[in-house]
């Protein structure tokens, strides 16, 4: 009788523990698809209703006079300030005839409007000339007059373009997938913990009836 005891107490004890910990996965998944929600999907939404897609061409490539600054590091507690020339790419969409400034994505735009490549900060400014002028031979050469897909937001910037859409159908799907599965996965473990106790209770019903 005992022993029947000290069975049921850590058969209890196991699904208490089941059942707080699918709680808990439940509570992770709502609160991770809460706060992909805001940071993610509003702004994504945002960016395709304002936006769509388009065919582009080259018209022309450009280095400005005008360098801005970024910043490299240089160890875990350096930083350091250098400069890298403009490259401007400007070109003609199918849905306007007017010139459009070319960017990266919607980050590159935020961070320098008047540009169309951002390079890496490295220390040395003329490596980072280099770098843009590498970029500006790729567009001239590589690209040429091909057309190429580019993506316009209206919201943001209506006269210029992007070369890729910073939120994009496989980075959404990742971010939404693992919380609704991780919510999933806690609500299977409380159902199989609620089963597992209702048939337990049922079996020692009805040994408590044979017994009897």
């Amino acid at each position: 009788m005992a022993r029947s005891r000290a069975a049921h107490t850590e058969y209890t004890e196991a699904e208490d523990k089941s059942m707080r910990l699918g709680f808990l996965l439940i509570a992770a998944g709502l609160l991770s698809l809460l706060g992909l929600g805001c940071c993610w999907l509003r702004p994504a939404l945002q960016e395709r209703g304002g936006g769509g897609a388009a065919n582009c061409t080259v018209l022309a490539v450009r280095q400005l006079g005008e360098r801005f600054a970024c910043t490299f590091s240089c160890g875990a507690a350096c930083r350091g300030t250098a400069r890298y020339p403009c490259l401007q790419v400007l070109v003609r969409t199918s849905r306007s005839a007017s010139p459009a400034l070319l960017h990266e994505d919607e980050r590159q735009l935020r961070s320098n409007p008047k540009c169309s490549y951002i390079p890496p900060c490295a220390r040395d400014d003329q490596e980072n000339s280099e770098n843009v002028t590498y970029k500006q031979k790729y567009w001239k050469e590589k690209v040429g007059s091909q057309p190429f897909t580019c993506y316009f937001n209206q919201h943001l910037r209506p006269d210029d373009v992007m070369l890729k859409r910073t939120h994009d159908e496989t980075v959404l799907l990742h971010c939404f997938l693992w919380p609704l599965v991780t919510f999933l996965v806690g609500v299977l473990i409380v159902l199989l913990t609620a089963c597992a106790r209702s048939l337990a209770a049922r079996a020692e019903a009805i040994k408590k009836k044979k017994h009897s």
